[in-house]
């Protein structure tokens, strides 16, 4: 079936995910987290839970540092990491 008018808009669903994300993008974003673990906790468990969400919150913070610093991955490691046998 064709529109009136020709312009395709979008759905009806397209057009409210663009106003919530374009207005409300901080709320959008919290409940869509709060629904993601949400559901991991009744999946998987309060303890998965809690060590994915560790696992994505340093994965993020080494990829911030990345992107911000201009550093490689080993350089991050060396600086986080205490010394060792590094000659192998």
């Amino acid at each position: 079936m064709s529109r009136e008018g020709g312009k395709n808009d979008g759905t009806v669903w397209e057009r409210l995910f663009k106003e919530l994300f374009e207005n409300h993008r901080g709320k959008t974003l919290g409940s869509f987290i709060g629904l993601a673990i949400s559901l991991s906790i009744y999946k998987l468990g309060f303890l998965w839970t809690i060590f994915i969400t560790i696992c994505v919150f340093v994965g993020y913070q080494v990829g911030r540092r990345m992107d911000e610093e201009k550093e490689g991955l080993m350089d991050i490691l060396e600086r986080l990491l205490p010394p060792g046998d590094r000659e192998r």
